[in-house]
């Protein structure tokens, strides 16, 4: 990974146009070709950026100091610098992935075994499919026969369903697998989280750990 600090400016050409004015800002470059703007506010939020695959090119004699950057469909992140900060790189070799708790990963095993769960006629296809991104928790079949694929969270945040959406956009490129929509299941599921994934066509589902469990209400009933 690059890690760039520079004073400069932002171009965006392609089907819309945007332009961030000269600040101080930091530039990340990924292994995987993507490139990607900060502020020093909006959380993990880039400002602006291009998904890999795509070209950096640096700008020599008259261009010194631009940056394109190329993506597939021709758009392009143009950052002209101004002045640069720091500029330093980082081998982070291969990230092990996210390890989840112990909850999450209790509910992922009882979710598999108890597919019906999610709706009469699903099938379990496996649990941890692994994409070039990471693994999906489960990936299943409906009753139709379309692919679902299914993010477990203890607590459903807008992270989860960023997450969620990544690894549907990469499963949709599978023309085995296409068309594949996602579930995001939780024991809690944010508001804000739940606006977000009806907004991208993600169903929510929210989990009952005891009922999973095969443990009964232990709350007072008449009958």
């Amino acid at each position: 990974m690059r890690l760039v600090i520079a004073r400069c400016s932002v171009d965006y050409a392609g089907r819309l146009t945007a332009h961030l004015p000269s600040a101080p800002r930091l530039i990340l470059v990924k292994a995987d070709g993507s490139v990607s703007i900060h502020a020093d506010d909006r959380a993990y939020k880039p400002l602006n950026w291009m998904s890999p695959p795509c070209t950096l090119k640096e700008g020599t004699g008259e261009e010194e100091g631009v940056w394109t950057v190329v993506n597939k469909a021709g758009e392009k992140l143009i950052i002209t610098m101004e002045e640069i900060l720091h500029d330093s790189s980082h081998e982070l070799g291969v990230d092990p992935g996210l390890i989840k708790d112990g909850v999450e990963a209790h509910l992922q095993e009882l979710l598999a075994d108890r597919i019906e769960t999610l709706g009469e006629g699903y099938t379990l296809i496996r649990r941890e499919y692994m994409t070039a991104i990471g693994p999906v928790d489960i990936l299943c079949r409906d009753a139709e026969g379309q692919t679902v694929a299914v993010e477990i969270k203890r607590r459903g945040e807008i992270d989860g369903v960023e997450q969620l959406t990544r690894y549907l956009e990469l499963l949709n490129r599978d023309p085995h697998l296409a068309p594949v929509r996602g579930v995001f299941a939780a024991q809690e599921i944010k508001p804000q989280a739940r606006v977000l994934a009806t907004d991208r066509g993600i169903g929510c589902v929210v989990l009952d750990y005891d009922a999973l469990r095969g443990i009964e209400d232990d709350k007072l009933r008449l009958f």
